[in-house]
């Protein structure tokens, strides 16, 4: 009787998910292993139901690689989120005769597949292939996660159009990228389409901030802006900021819902319009001009056609998560260093406080981060000195002690 090598695929979508499936299919078939696609990541197998599957033949794959979203669709149900939901899904593998599984996805997903290898003890060989547009898993030489860089690249030309409206219209828009924890995505598409600034949860120290701080590092851009005869621009914003709220101000926000990993739902919390009315408020007090209007970017990206970079990317990764499992490995993520494949043990991606994945943060003492700096319109100590302070202040209400006191802090 034949191996069964089942794929599923958990979390947010990302684009290349359906080169990760066609190659892991086409090589396991070729070493003359079966192969089920179960569908909605472990929303079924975590109810004991196993009915939503698809046996998959090479021809079902063929010509996937190229195309966005997932054929096996996804979904965030948490198979570790009790004790019952992962016996269900050990069990419900065990009943469809699974040996191998792949599992799709980025953190979360991580997490739950490590669980259920531990679980299985040996008879399930698991492994981990990832991907996220926010690029914040911690892979090996700093590689991407897969989806990046085709988000990157659609958010790219999106943003470098509204930059040509801000131009034409004399506008600002304030950009909200996703990013739950890091601002990868938020400054690489700034960095690569030449907008004005990005503000990450990166850029500033501590645990917690407030909103005003993130709210005078783009009213001081704007002013920063007007001082050279330019009165619009585009700020990209991470979602991740509102994480890092302190506790006072998260609590004012509406209360939004929870994913199953706990996570609180972001796209519930209207984080640009927040931002928006914050700043024109901020701007009326300095008595600036300026029209603001908010942007979100995210869903639109997330299901894009793959860029060649992520087709390349996902089918040697799919076929090194194969290779790994039938030479007998288990309980890693797979990824690539130096074109190799290169898998890391889930347990070695752990935080030791948590238990769960540990999150790649943007390292803003890299020369990728501050060469992204340099270019940015943004506040910085030298504006705070004359004569720079004293132009910066005339396009406002305050006096040049007045604005160098309310803005110091932005340019920390």
């Amino acid at each position: 009787m034949k191996d069964t090598l089942a794929i599923l695929v958990g979390g947010g979508p990302a684009p290349g998910i359906n080169g990760v499936i066609a190659s892991a299919t086409i090589e396991a078939i070729h070493h003359g292993v079966r192969v089920i696609g179960i569908y909605d990541g472990y929303r079924h197998l975590a109810r004991g139901d196993t009915s939503h599957v698809v046996e998959l033949g090479v021809d079902d794959v063929s010509m996937i690689h190229a195309t966005g979203g997932s054929i096996l669709r996804t979904s965030r149900t948490n198979p570790a989120e009790q004790t019952e939901t992962l016996d269900n899904c050990v069990r419900a593998l065990a009943h469809l005769g699974v040996r191998y599984l792949i599992a799709i996805g980025g953190d979360d997903t991580t997490y739950g597949a490590g669980r259920i290898a531990a679980l299985s003890e040996g008879r399930l060989g698991v492994v981990t292939v990832p991907k996220t547009i926010d690029n914040d898993l911690p892979l090996p030489d700093n590689a991407p996660t897969f989806g990046f860089e085709t988000a990157r690249s659609m958010g790219t030309g999106i943003i470098e159009s509204l930059i040509v409206d801000a131009r034409t219209t004399s506008r600002w828009y304030l950009v909200v990228s996703m990013g739950r924890k890091s601002g990868a995505l938020a400054l690489g598409m700034c960095k690569a389409a030449g907008a004005d600034l990005a503000v990450i949860p990166e850029d500033f120290p501590g645990d917690a901030f407030d909103l005003d701080a993130v709210v005078n590092t783009i009213a001081g851009a704007v002013v920063k802006k007007k001082s050279m005869n330019h009165d619009g621009g585009v700020a990209v914003v991470a979602e991740g900021i509102v994480e890092r709220l302190s506790e006072r101000e998260f609590a004012a926000l509406a209360n939004p819902s929870r994913d199953a990993y706990g996570h609180v739902r972001l796209a519930d919390i209207p984080i640009g319009l927040l931002l928006r009315d914050a700043v024109r408020r901020r701007l009326i007090e300095l008595g600036v001009d300026a029209m603001i209007l908010a942007k979100d970017i995210g869903y639109e990206l997330r299901c894009a056609k793959p860029v060649p970079f992520d087709v390349d990317y996902t089918q040697t990764l799919g076929y090194g998560a194969v290779r790994y499992l039938l030479d007998g490995g288990s309980g890693a993520l797979i990824a690539l260093s130096g074109g190799r494949v290169t898998p890391v043990q889930l347990t070695d991606l752990q935080d030791p406080a948590t238990g769960r994945v540990r999150v790649r943060m943007v390292d803003v003492t890299t020369e990728s981060y501050r060469a992204a700096r340099s270019y940015m319109t943004r506040l910085e100590p030298s504006d705070l000195t004359e004569p720079n302070l004293s132009g910066l202040a005339a396009h406002t209400n305050l006096e040049p002690g007045e604005f160098r006191a309310q803005f110091e802090k932005a340019t920390q």
